[in-house]
């Protein structure tokens, strides 16, 4: 039923977008966009999709502008690393172009292909030539997402508006840097003025000035949950982020310790890597100085606050992964805790036997205030896969602190790293913790042991 709605959604902005940029169809044409309509929803409804939805391109489009519409419903068709692959419905429009060899994908060289209108203006926007490898973390994605928009969207519209649609597609690259003194958006309006001579445009500085203006608005608005005002949400779609790289997430019950705490570390290192002036750019007036200098500030609160909350519950899960040791390799992580709450039935878990902290710690900054709040409250929303709150990260900020966390985090390092082994990281935290923690651990499996009796009293 949701995804009859989408799809609704997504034929309505599809046809209302390509009439106010001129476009002209048949009714037999207007079937032919109920089925792109149909594969735009099919590639973002998959079996990995959390975060890359069709909200998402719903809300990266905006409400205004049919380019950007446009470009947004077929920016994340193709997403290699969340769907494993592409889709067997969007190959056809992929192979003429771009083939594997050794798990990589790359260009054909055929000059005949660079004869094909759109397929030509494709390379010049992003910038690509015949027989080149693509990179997953430079274009890849977003490439072949423009080669099926300007594909499906060929039989209506003029070059020169698929021209604006692959810039605004080639502009959700993100976390790019300056080279040599020149941002994305010069180097972009150096191609587009390549694109006016070959086509022979009649753009003015100032059209392709308005265009990259538009095509940044697309850009930011695809990264603007980085610099959401509110920290909470943030983190919600970061947890809605990690399933679709980490797939074993996916199954509540059986992803193991060291999966669970390898998606985070792998989260956190990522989040490391990134400034505000990767994230967000500006092109001229757009957006405004204010405008920015508010999303850098956002931002730099959401990654140090990630930082911390992060660092938090992957020492709380070093700390189980150590200890799980002495029952065997790579166990589950509900082994040690207890299972996820499923359909209101309450199964008691490992936070409701540990103890309260006498002296609890006192937060230095509002960062540490709103970190362990979220650790103790919880997100705003659950996930299929994790709790929403992270009441055995809380029980340990407030049994050692974030400045003790801190300190074991980069201990902890060595664990994952097996450059120390579970007894030398163990031997460096408070041992009442530990106890609280194994103590819990034990009462777990207690519990389990009654169960089983009642049911086969003779074993035991």
């Amino acid at each position: 039923m949701e995804n009859e709605k989408d799809l609704s959604r997504c034929r309505a902005r599809l046809i209302d977008s390509i009439q106010k940029l001129g476009g002209n169809f048949t009714l037999a044409q207007e079937k032919d966009l109920d089925y792109i309509a149909r594969l735009i929803i099919q590639s973002m409804t998959g079996t990995w999709r959390y975060f890359h939805t069709p909200e998402h391109i719903f809300e990266v489009g905006g409400e205004e502008d049919p380019v950007e519409i446009l470009s947004a419903l077929f920016h994340d068709m193709i997403y290699v690393q969340v769907d494993f692959g592409i889709n067997l419905n969007l190959s056809g429009y992929i192979y003429p172009f771009v083939r594997e060899d050794n798990n990589k994908l790359y260009i054909v060289n055929d000059s005949d292909l660079a004869k094909i209108k759109y397929f030509h203006l494709l390379l010049s926007i992003f910038g690509f030539t015949l027989g080149e490898i693509l990179s997953p973390y430079a274009g890849q994605n977003e490439f072949l997402s423009a080669l099926i928009a300007v594909q499906c969207l060929s039989p209506y519209l003029s070059i020169e508006k698929l021209a604006q649609i692959v810039t605004c597609i080639e502009a959700t690259i993100p976390f790019r840097k300056s080279i040599d003194g020149k941002s994305p958006y010069d180097i972009l309006k150096g191609r587009l003025e390549g694109v006016k001579q070959s086509y022979s445009l009649s753009w003015s500085e100032e059209d392709i000035n308005e265009i990259l203006k538009k095509s940044l608005r697309m850009a930011n608005r695809d990264v603007e949950n980085f610099g959401n005002p509110n920290s909470v949400k943030f983190l919600d779609n970061t947890w809605n982020l990690m399933p679709e790289t980490n797939h074993d997430l996916r199954t509540t019950t059986s992803y193991s310790i060291v999966g669970y705490r390898t998606s985070m570390l792998k989260m956190l290192n990522f989040l490391k890597t990134l400034k505000p002036e990767f994230i967000f750019h500006q092109y001229m007036d757009e957006p405004s100085d204010e405008r920015l200098e508010k999303l850098f500030k956002d931002t730099r609160k959401n990654l140090e606050l990630s930082r911390i909350y992060l660092e938090s519950k992957i020492l709380t899960v070093g700390i189980l992964e150590a200890l799980s040791f002495r029952i065997g390799r790579n166990i589950p992580l509900s082994t040690l805790i207890g299972e996820i709450p499923v359909n209101g039935i309450i199964i008691p878990t490992l936070d409701h036997f540990l103890p309260v902290v006498e002296n609890p710690y006192i937060p230095q900054n509002p960062i540490e205030e709103e970190a362990l709040l979220i650790l103790t409250k919880g997100r705003d929303k659950d996930t299929t896969y994790d709790l929403k709150n992270s009441p055995i990260a809380a029980y340990l900020v407030n049994a050692i602190g974030f400045p003790e966390i801190e300190r074991l985090f980069q201990i902890s390092i060595g664990f994952y790293e097996n450059k120390i082994s579970a007894e030398e990281f163990l031997e460096e935290c408070d041992s009442s913790v530990l106890d609280s923690i194994i103590n819990g651990i034990i009462k777990i499996f207690e519990i389990r042991t009654k169960n089983l009796k009642r049911i086969k009293p003779e074993f035991f």
